[in-house]
């Protein structure tokens, strides 16, 4: 019995097993948990919108170079309160963010390529929970990628452009 024809066979039978049994074969790429945005950097959320989730967070907000904005504010959405400057405006953006199924508080993807641009020395961190997923977040306007993730995130951030 010639052995391509039985190899052949072996392999697609192998094949047929793991795509039954829900295992890859071998030399299958894993595929990703959520896709990046190749313009934004913005991974897709892997995971259903938890609509009725409450929103709550904590921004701080450093170096800005904007009078009466840095400091620590309290953001709430459904409904939009707490100490947020722009609470209405900033729970929109997240709606949208999150219909669009679009995550602003993943890091930018590593080996991004992303123009040396210095946009400030502002700084942000965001913390607490969106979408039923717990945030714990850096922006920093130091490159391209880190100032897009910024204005992405505006008003939730104050707009700090150079």
């Amino acid at each position: 019995m010639p052995r391509r024809p039985v190899f052949t066979a072996v392999t697609a039978l192998a094949a047929c097993a793991a795509a039954l049994s829900g295992i890859a074969p071998a030399s299958a790429a894993p595929g990703p948990s959520a896709s990046a945005d190749p313009l934004t950097g913005l991974a897709a959320l892997p995971l259903p919108l938890l609509e009725n989730a409450p929103d709550e967070f904590t921004v701080t907000v450093a170096d800005s170079g904007l009078k009466n904005v840095d400091g620590t504010y309290k953001l709430t959405c459904g409904p939009a309160g707490g100490t947020h400057p722009q609470a209405r405006a900033a729970c929109d953006r997240l709606a949208t963010l999150a219909r669009d199924r679009r995550d602003p508080f993943a890091p930018v993807p590593r080996n991004t390529q992303c123009t040396l641009q210095y946009g400030g020395p502002a700084t942000a961190r965001v913390t607490g929970t969106w979408q039923g997923r717990s945030v714990d977040a850096a922006f920093s306007r130091k490159d391209g990628c880190e100032i897009s993730r910024w204005q992405t995130l505006e008003p939730v951030l104050p707009s700090a452009r150079s």
